[in-house]
């Protein structure tokens, strides 16, 4: 798990390899991330954009922008938080990801970035004793 916090917006990312959807002869690694968006401040904020920075063990890296998450753009009261799932395929078995969401406050129209946390993608194997 890795977190950040960015003016009370904590956002919290959680990877998981998905050996499944994996083809590693094709340099093809598939990476599932879920991401939690928990508002601790005591202003209503809504997820306008994302940037992601996702770059693989080679050092190449892809740029990602959008508006929302999703299809979404939520909306987070104050106290409540927003849960979601993607993944992001790779060539190498390892890698990681970082970027931010815009967020709104809904009370002024500001914005700010929430900066997503730099996370670790890992084709981990399990060995059994």
């Amino acid at each position: 798990m890795y977190a950040e916090e960015t003016q009370g917006v904590l956002i919290i990312a959680e990877p998981k390899f998905l050996e499944q959807e994996s083809r590693p002869e094709e340099s093809l690694y598939v990476f599932a991330y879920t991401i939690t968006i928990s508002n601790r401040s005591s202003e209503t904020v809504q997820l306008v954009s994302r940037h992601w920075l996702i770059t693989d063990g080679l050092g190449s890296t892809r740029e990602v922008r959008g508006e929302g998450v999703i299809g979404q753009q939520p909306v987070i009261p104050p106290g409540e938080a927003f849960e979601y799932s993607s993944f992001s395929p790779i060539a190498t078995p390892t890698g990681n990801m970082r970027g931010s969401y815009t967020m709104k406050l809904v009370s002024s129209g500001q914005t700010f970035n929430a900066r997503i946390p730099l996370f670790f993608l890992r084709q981990l194997t399990e060995t059994v004793h």
